[in-house]
C-alpha cells in the first residue's frame, strides 16, 4: 500500500477538454425553499416502493460504489491498469466487480456516489446509465444514486440524468424533495431505515440517510473549480434533520437522542484536507479536489447533531476515513475501470454496517454501532481497514 505522504500528481479526467456549465440559479437567500401544492408531479414525489429496514439479525449493510465512469461497455477500455490487465479489460470489469461485491456482502442497499457514467465517452447516456446500474437492478437490491461532475457531459442534461435514474427499477432515488419547491441541483433526498420488522422500532426510522447534489463546476465567473452544496440545499437538510430528530424523540419508543445519520454526495468538502497520516485510516495519494470556497456545510452538519459520517468519491486514489468534530469524513476509493487510477493499486468499494442493540427482553432496539471496511477487486476480494465509525460508547476506534 502506498505511503499516505506520497501524493501522486495526476492529469485528472475530472477536468475534461471541455467543461460544460449548466445554469443552476445560485441560492441567494434562505427563502428559496417553499412548500408545493398537492398536485406536484409524480417524478418529484416519488417514494421508495419498499420500506427499508434492518434485517432479522439486527443489521443494515450498505455498499458504496464511487466513480464507476461507465461509458459504452465492452468497447470502452480500462485506464491505469497493469500491462497484463490491458487485454480484454473494459467497463465489463466494473460490472463484474459490482456482481462480486453483491454476492460477497449481500448488501441491503447499494449507494452510487456520482460519476456513475463518464458521459463524455458514452454514445448514449441513457444506455450507459442502464448498463452501469444493471447489476444492482438484476439483483433486485434497493439502490440509491447521486450525481457527480461527469454524469451530465453526454446526451442528457443533469436534470435528465437524474430523471432517468429515478425511473429505473428498484431505486429509492428521488429527483428532489417533494416539500422543496425551489432547491439547487438534482438528487437531493433522504431515505429512512426502519427497525426490525415486528420490533418496537419497526415504525421508527432508526438510521437516516441523506443524499445531496454537490454540483459539477462553478457557474460563478470569479469562483473557479468545482461546484458546491448551496444554501437552499443546506436549509432543506437542516429542516429534514430537525424533523427526523423530533419524530425519533416522540412516542412510541421515544428516544433521548437522535438516530444516527449518514450523508452521501460526490465532491468532498474542504474539511477533508484537515487530516494527516497520524489521524486517518486508509491512504491519501492525491490532493483534495473540493470546491475552491467553503460554504459551511460541514458546520451545518455538526450543528444538526445527528450526522455521524459523510461518504464521498471524486478523488479516486484517496480511500481514507478521518474524524473531525465528531463526524467521520470518508472516501470510498475508485471503483470503475474506465476511471483514472493507479496501476497495481486495486479498485475498491466501501462497506458500511449499522448494528442494533439487543433489548433486555431479547428484542432489537436502536443503533448501537456503525462499522466500515473496504474490499479490493483482487482474487479474494480482500477486506482491509476495518474500523468503528461510531458507537454509543466511543467513536473512531480501529477494529482489531
Amino acid at each position: 500500500m502506498a505511503q499516505a505522504s506520497s501524493v501522486v500528481n495526476i492529469n485528472k479526467r475530472k477536468l475534461c477538454l471541455s467543461l460544460p456549465f449548466h445554469g443552476f440559479v445560485v441560492a441567494t437567500a434562505l427563502l428559496l425553499l417553499c412548500f408545493v401544492p398537492n398536485n406536484v408531479s409524480a417524478a418529484v414525489r416519488r417514494q421508495p416502493s419498499q420500506k427499508l429496514r434492518f434485517d432479522g439479525n439486527g443489521e443494515f449493510k450498505i455498499l458504496q460504489v464511487a466513480d464507476m465512469h461507465y461509458a459504452d461497455g465492452k468497447t470502452t477500455p480500462c485506464l491505469d491498469v497493469l500491462p497484463s490487465q490491458v487485454h480484454g479489460c473494459s467497463d465489463l470489469n466494473t460490472s463484474t466487480f459490482i456482481q462480486r461485491m453483491i454476492e460477497a456482502e449481500k448488501p441491503n442497499l447499494i449507494i452510487f456516489t456520482g460519476d456513475n457514467i463518464f458521459a463524455f465517452d458514452a454514445k448514449d447516456s441513457a444506455k450507459s446509465l442502464n448498463a452501469a446500474f444493471a447489476p444492482a437492478i438484476a439483483a433486485r437490491i434497493p439502490w440509491a444514486a447521486v450525481l457527480g461532475n461527469h454524469d451530465q457531459e453526454g446526451t442528457l442534461s443533469r436534470e435528465g440524468v437524474m430523471k432517468h435514474i429515478v425511473g429505473l427499477k428498484h431505486t429509492v432515488s428521488q429527483l428532489n424533495p417533494s416539500e422543496a419547491h425551489i432547491i439547487d441541483g438534482f438528487g437531493n433526498y433522504n431515505v429512512e431505515v426502519g427497525g426490525v420488522e415486528g420490533s418496537g422500532f419497526a415504525n421508527k426510522s432508526v438510521l437516516n440517510l441523506y443524499f445531496l447534489d454537490s454540483g459539477d463546476y462553478s457557474t460563478v465567473p470569479n469562483i473557479p473549480g468545482y461546484g458546491w452544496i448551496k444554501p437552499s440545499q443546506q436549509l432543506w437538510f437542516q429542516r429534514t434533520s430537525a424533523k427526523l430528530q423530533r419524530g425519533y424523540m416522540r412516542p412510541p419508543k421515544a428516544q433521548k437522542s437522535s438516530a444516527p445519520g449518514l450523508v452521501y454526495f460526490h465532491i468532498p468538502l474542504p474539511e477533508f484536507a484537515s487530516f494527516d497520516s497520524s489521524n486517518y485510516t486508509g491512504v491519501r495519494q492525491e490532493g483534495i479536489s473540493s470546491a475552491s470556497i467553503n460554504v459551511g456545510f460541514f458546520t451545518t452538519m455538526v450543528e444538526a447533531g445527528d450526522v455521524k459520517a459523510v461518504f464521498t468519491g471524486h478523488d479516486h486514489l484517496n480511500d481514507f476515513c478521518g474524524q473531525l468534530s465528531g463526524i467521520q469524513l470518508c472516501y470510498a476509493g475508485g471503483f470503475g475501470y474506465h476511471a483514472y487510477g493507479k496501476a497495481g493499486w486495486s479498485r475498491r468499494a466501501r462497506v458500511v454496517v449499522a448494528s442494533l442493540e439487543k433489548t433486555e427482553i431479547g428484542g432489537w432496539g436502536a443503533v448501537k454501532s456503525i462499522k466500515t471496511w473496504k474490499r479490493l477487486d483482487d482474487r479474494h476480494l480482500t477486506a482491509i481497514d476495518g474500523q468503528v465509525l461510531w458507537s454509543k460508547n466511543s467513536a473512531g476506534k480501529l477494529r482489531k
